[in-house]
C-alpha cells in the first residue's frame, strides 16, 4: 500500500488464476464484476459486459506484452482496478495504462494515488510515452476539442483529470451501434453494390481457431492495424504477427466459448487476403456482438472491399447470432471512410471516448 493514499485504501497486485474454478480466483472474479460495474456507471448499459472467465484469459502471461493489475480496495473492499500494459516489441518507450473506480470513491485522491503507481511502473520499465482512453459521456460546459479536427468531448471528471496529471487529447473515438432487429434490406442492397465493385475479389469466412490456409494472410493484416489504422498523434509500435501470435489471439476467445468469425476478402488473382472484419459475441449469445478490427490494406483500397466485407460478415451474423439484439463498433472520428461504411449500414453514434498522451520527462 501507498503511504501516501487516502484513508482505508490499498492498492494491491492482483494475482491472475490459471482458471475461474482455482483456488484464490475469487479476487480476479470479484475484479471482473466491479469492472463491469463501472463500465454500466459510465455508459448506462450493460454492452460491455464480460464475463470473468471470458476477460480471463486476456490476463495470462504471454510474450507480446507484460499485463501488470492492482485493485483498488476500500476497506477491503474492491473498488476500482489499475492497469500497465507494456509491449515488448524491440525498443518499445509504450505504456498504456487504466484507472477504473467506482463512482461512489470518486473525489477522495484514489486516482491520483493509482496514477503515481502508473507513473512509477513505467519509469522503472524505461517507458515514456504514457497514452489511455476513456468515455466521455454527453455533458452541458466546456469542450475540448481534438486536434485533429475531427470530433470533441467535454471536460468533464475524467478530461479534467487527465489534463490535472499533464495529458493532452490527441484523438476522439467514436462508439456506434446497430439495431440486429431492424430490416437488413439495406445492407442486402449494399453488399450487393459492393459486390458489383469488387468484381476481382472473393469473400472467405472462418471461425476462430483459424484454418491453416488463411493463417499467413490474416497474421499480416493484423500487422498492418499497428501502422495503417488512423493514430493521430498517438504512437503504436509495428506489431510482428505470425502463426503463434493468431494461435494465442483465438485461444482468447474460444477457450471461454466466444465465437469470434472473420470475413475476408481474397484478391482472386493473386490469392492475396486484402481487407478484413472481426465480429465477436460472448457465450451467452443474447448479449451485444462487437465488430471489432476492420481493415483494408493500402494496395486494395478503391474497390469498396471495406463496405463488402462488412456487409458480408453481418449478413452471415444474424443466422448465426439471431438472438443478439445490436452490434457496437469503434471508429477514430477523422476515420471518414470506416465511418462512411458504418453511417451507410445503419450504425448510429451512441458514445465518444478520448484518447490521451503524456510524454514523461526522462530526467524525471
Amino acid at each position: 500500500m501507498d503511504t501516501h493514499a487516502p484513508a482505508g485504501i490499498d492498492i494491491r497486485p492482483l494475482t491472475i488464476p490459471s482458471h475461474v474454478d482455482a483456488d484464490g480466483a475469487e479476487d480476479f472474479i470479484e475484479m471482473t464484476r466491479v469492472r463491469n460495474q463501472v463500465y454500466r456507471e459510465i455508459s448506462g448499459h450493460d454492452d460491455e459486459r464480460i464475463s470473468a472467465a471470458e476477460l480471463l484469459p486476456h490476463y495470462q502471461p504471454d510474450e507480446y506484452e507484460t499485463r501488470l493489475i492492482w485493485t483498488v480496495r476500500d476497506g477491503g473492499r474492491i473498488a476500482g482496478r489499475c492497469g500497465v500494459d507494456l509491449p515488448h516489441e524491440e525498443g518499445s518507450t509504450l505504456a498504456f495504462w487504466l484507472i477504473e473506480l467506482l463512482r461512489e470513491v470518486w473525489g477522495r485522491g484514489i486516482g491520483s494515488t493509482a496514477y503515481a503507481l502508473v507513473e512509477e511502473t513505467a519509469r522503472a520499465h524505461g517507458r515514456t510515452v504514457l497514452q489511455s482512453w476513456a468515455e466521455h459521456p454527453e455533458a452541458p460546459g466546456r469542450r475540448l476539442a481534438a486536434p485533429t479536427g475531427f470530433g470533441d468531448i467535454p471536460e468533464d471528471h475524467a478530461a479534467r483529470f487527465y489534463l490535472r496529471h499533464g495529458y493532452a487529447l490527441q484523438q476522439v473515438e467514436r462508439a456506434s451501434a446497430l439495431d440486429l432487429r431492424a430490416p437488413f434490406d439495406r445492407i442486402e442492397r449494399l453488399h450487393r453494390e459492393a459486390q458489383r465493385a469488387a468484381s476481382g475479389y472473393r469473400v472467405v469466412q472462418w471461425f476462430a481457431p483459424t484454418p491453416a490456409e488463411w493463417v499467413d494472410g490474416y497474421a499480416w493484416m493484423k500487422s498492418r492495424m499497428s501502422t495503417d489504422a488512423p493514430a493521430a498523434d498517438l504512437q503504436f509500435d509495428e506489431e510482428t504477427w505470425d502463426a503463434a501470435r493468431i494461435a494465442l489471439h483465438d485461444a482468447r476467445y474460444t477457450d471461454s466459448g466466444r465465437l469470434l468469425q472473420v470475413t475476408a476478402a481474397q484478391h482472386v488473382a493473386t490469392g492475396e487476403l486484402c481487407a478484413f472484419n472481426e465480429l465477436v459475441i460472448g457465450a451467452d449469445r443474447t448479449e451485444a456482438s462487437h465488430q471489432e478490427d476492420t481493415l483494408v490494406l493500402k494496395a486494395h483500397r478503391g474497390h469498396r472491399l471495406g463496405m463488402l466485407v462488412k456487409c458480408a460478415g453481418l449478413l452471415s451474423w444474424r443466422e448465426i447470432a439471431p438472438q443478439s439484439p445490436r452490434v457496437l463498433t469503434y471508429n477514430a472520428e477523422e476515420n471518414r471512410p470506416m465511418l462512411d461504411i458504418n453511417e451507410a449500414l445503419g450504425f448510429r453514434p451512441i458514445a465518444y471516448s478520448g484518447a490521451w498522451k503524456k510524454v514523461l520527462d526522462v530526467a524525471g
